[in-house]
């Protein structure tokens, strides 16, 4: 008798304790995330600076611009390390890659890559 009068897709008190307590979560998780990426974007930077890439980078809060000459060519031999980047050709920056800040460990592997794509 109740199917016939509940609303569609409804959910009881118990679920929705649950829901709220993973979006509570979801916060938590994006705000120490920030953190992260603030404290990582500065060392990604002066990792791009110190690199054979070039002396030019800028940073945004999540990211690192960096102008390497060939982006095109940097692009593939870093796809071919298994580094995935963006070239930004397309907002008139044929020289400039952008990457996007990760932990420590992403970072050193992009820098590590980003030496070896360069070299070659």
């Amino acid at each position: 008798m109740l199917n016939r009068v509940r609303q569609p897709f409804n959910v009881n008190a118990l679920a929705q304790a649950a829901a709220l307590a993973a979006l509570g979560r979801c916060r938590l998780c994006r705000a120490r995330a920030a953190r992260s990426t603030a404290r990582a974007a500065p060392r990604c930077e002066e990792g791009v600076l110190r690199s054979s890439a070039s002396p030019s980078c800028r940073r945004t809060p999540i990211s690192c611009w960096s102008k390497v000459g060939d982006a095109a060519r940097a692009y593939q031999r870093l796809l071919e390390q298994g580094v995935i980047v963006r070239p930004v050709a397309n907002y008139a920056l044929p020289e400039w890659l952008r990457v996007t800040v990760g932990v420590a460990r992403e970072n050193r592997r992009f820098l590590d890559a980003l030496d070896s794509a360069l070299a070659g």
